[in-house]
């Protein structure tokens, strides 16, 4: 099992379109609004790297109202 925090830029006024269109998406965990430079921040879990990355490219970044992610795999030290 692989996790990856994903944090989301989106449009102005559509992070809370965004948030909830991105919870409703298989593999996500938990999706938190936030304050700073990125707007929705999300923890996903993958069996393993090609499928987060199918999840990021094919259905996260397909959400409309987002304008940029940035993908942080969690590792275990």
């Amino acid at each position: 099992m692989v996790q990856a925090y994903i944090l989301i830029q989106t449009e102005v006024g559509k992070a809370r379109d965004v948030a909830a269109t991105v919870s409703d998406l298989p593999g996500v965990v938990q999706v938190d609004a936030v304050t700073g430079p990125y707007d929705v921040i999300v923890l996903t879990q993958a069996e393993n790297v090609d499928e987060l990355g199918s999840l990021v490219v094919s259905k996260v970044q397909s959400v409309t109202g987002i304008t940029r992610t940035l993908t942080c795999s969690v590792v275990h030290l």
